[in-house]
């Protein structure tokens, strides 16, 4: 895997760009202006970033996911998409009332465009898609091959294509953190 150099970064132009950054030279950005990078951040081949995109601290976007933010799309610190993952935070009506894709004028469609939050220690699990509007939970973990259409509960687990809530997550994750935070401190 090869990743852009802190010099190539720069050039891009990002929002923000935070330090300890990875992002391979394989994946596709557009609009970097608008796209704000954490500290601590892996970005893998063949990703799609695209529009407005807040990325916390040690955050993991793995192989092919895309992030489409229309209506911005926001990772806090310590949350992770598997691969194949898509998030989506504008979207076409599919009903059939109206015509759908940005080649058709917009008084043609009906375009859904909310915001999408993936709140701290909140993980998605491959091959997932999230919709408009959605915010995932406080430590929210999304099983495999999940369709999230809705808004989740703090701290617990969901699968399935639309989700089900499974059970609780466990919180042990919140002390490592508080742990690695702190030996960062003294480094």
């Amino acid at each position: 895997m090869s990743f852009y150099t802190r010099e190539e970064l720069k050039k891009i132009g990002f929002k923000s760009l935070g330090t300890n950054v990875l992002i391979s030279d394989k994946c596709s950005i557009y609009s970097p202006e608008k796209i704000e990078i954490g500290n601590n951040v892996r970005i893998d081949d063949f990703s799609i970033l695209s529009g407005d995109i807040k990325i916390g601290n040690y955050v993991h976007i793995a192989a092919f996911s895309a992030l489409f933010g229309g209506a911005g799309i926001i990772m806090e610190d310590f949350t992770g998409i598997s691969s194949r993952v898509t998030i989506y935070s504008v979207s076409d009506d599919y009903s059939g009332e109206y015509l759908t894709n940005p080649t058709v004028p917009n008084k043609y469609k009906k375009v859904q465009s909310e915001q999408v939050i993936l709140k701290k220690h909140s993980l998605v699990g491959a091959s997932s898609i999230i919709l408009p509007g959605v915010t995932l939970g406080v430590g929210t973990s999304i099983g495999a091959n999940s369709l999230v259409t809705k808004s989740t509960e703090d701290w617990t687990i969901y699968f399935g294509s639309p989700i089900k809530k499974l059970k609780s997550r466990k919180q042990e994750l919140l002390k490592l953190e508080e742990e690695l935070l702190e030996e960062e401190k003294n480094v």
